[in-house]
């Protein structure tokens, strides 16, 4: 049959999570939606597993507003949100190369909070890592590949300290490991309940902010904030002469560029646009022992809102699930 498009099950109808309008959790809805077939350029993926961000949660509220922009201004263009994947190549179109039949893979995606998703093909997707399941692998495009691309812009390097603020989270559960692999010394800040989940990741030292300031004078080389919550001023302060501050929600970035640029420290914000070898990359951090995932809860598909609630509420450690049922 040459490399055309593989002949499929006659079945049309697969399963996904369909919502028509913004909102609360409860917009997302089951439904049976027409099966994808895959163009020239594009691969059809069989999905096993995929998660719950905090990105998909702004999506589904369209909050903050700017989000309409490009999600759609008064409803949302595609019904089916989802960004990470870890499933089977079913089908390809002609023109695609990146894969094979029947390999298995991971990696960013969209509306993949369905059974099946079209993808492009030579996108931000690998081989799956030889020692993860579906649903771990699923986990690490959007949490672990944020935690790359600022460590990396703040020239992580060995022998320097790292302080990362928000520790147990998707983003700083990776964060911490992809810094000790880098060689850095790593302090954690999180919660009581999660000081435990963070040692246990290979930070050196752990701080409960609910107990302690984080905030000490001229103390780290980096200060990566992973939530947003540790408060800018605080973080500078803490940092060294020619530090780097890092967070991927930082607001008012000029400003704060001015500021770094008044007090000798760099500011790294922005949106992290990662490669596909950022993502070989971090594979093969996972096969060498040296990164591993956090998965706090898991959800089938059919449990989707209850799921988008959990994440809503703002205390998730490390990620959650959406396991997608195939025979």
């Amino acid at each position: 049959m040459g490399r055309g498009i593989v002949p499929l099950p006659q079945a049309t109808n697969v399963k996904a999570a369909v919502y028509i309008r913004y909102g609360p959790p409860d917009v997302l809805q089951i439904k049976e939606v027409e099966k994808p077939t895959p163009k020239d350029n594009q691969v059809l993926i069989r999905i096993f597993a995929t998660t719950v961000t905090s990105g998909d949660v702004r999506i589904r509220k369209a909050d903050p507003w700017i989000v309409r922009l490009f999600a759609g201004l008064t409803r949302p263009k595609k019904p089916i949100i989802g960004s990470e994947l870890a499933g089977v190549v079913e089908a390809m179109g002609k023109d695609a190369k990146q894969f094979k039949l029947g390999d298995q893979v991971f990696g960013g995606g969209v509306s993949t909070y369905a059974e099946y998703t079209c993808v492009k093909d030579g996108g931000l997707r690998a081989l799956k890592p030889a020692n993860m399941t579906f649903e771990e692998a699923a986990t690490i495009p959007f949490g672990s590949l944020s935690a790359l691309h600022f460590l990396r812009k703040g020239n992580v390097r060995k022998g320097q300290s790292v302080l990362i603020y928000g520790a147990s989270g998707g983003v700083g559960t990776a964060a911490v490991q992809i810094a000790k692999s880098f060689g850095a010394e790593v302090t954690g800040v999180c919660s009581t309940a999660n000081l435990d989940l963070v040692r246990s990741l290979g930070a050196d030292k752990v701080i409960d902010y609910t107990k302690e300031d984080y905030a000490k004078p001229a103390t780290y080389d980096i200060v990566f904030d992973t939530v947003g919550k540790g408060g800018f001023f605080r973080g500078m302060k803490s940092l060294k002469k020619r530090g780097a501050y890092l967070s991927a929600l930082a607001l008012a970035p000029i400003l704060r560029k001015l500021w770094g640029s008044f007090t000798g420290r760099r500011v790294v914000g922005g949106i992290a646009n990662p490669k596909t070898e950022d993502l070989v990359f971090l594979k093969e951090l996972i096969e060498a022992g040296k990164l591993r995932t956090v998965i706090d809860r898991r959800y089938p598909l059919e449990q989707i809102a209850e799921a988008h609630r959990y994440v809503e509420r703002g205390h998730k450690k490390g990620n959650v699930v959406i396991i997608v049922g195939h025979e």
